[in-house]
């Protein structure tokens, strides 16, 4: 047997997640929005460093 293949809309469905997740921890939609799959994923690694640098970005 074979693995099943990742369908286009899982993937898409599970990017469009994780963009709403940066959102909600406080970053810019429009930034979001430009973000590659790969730096949104690096960016949800470790939310406190996120929340971190928008605190000290908005001081």
């Amino acid at each position: 047997m074979t693995r099943p293949t990742k369908s286009g809309g899982a993937r898409r469905k599970r990017h469009n997640d994780q963009k709403k997740r940066l959102i909600a921890l406080g970053m810019d939609e429009a930034v979001v929005a430009l973000m590659n799959p790969k730096d949104v994923r690096t960016k949800l690694k470790h939310p406190a460093k996120v929340t971190k640098e928008l605190a000290a970005k908005d001081a």
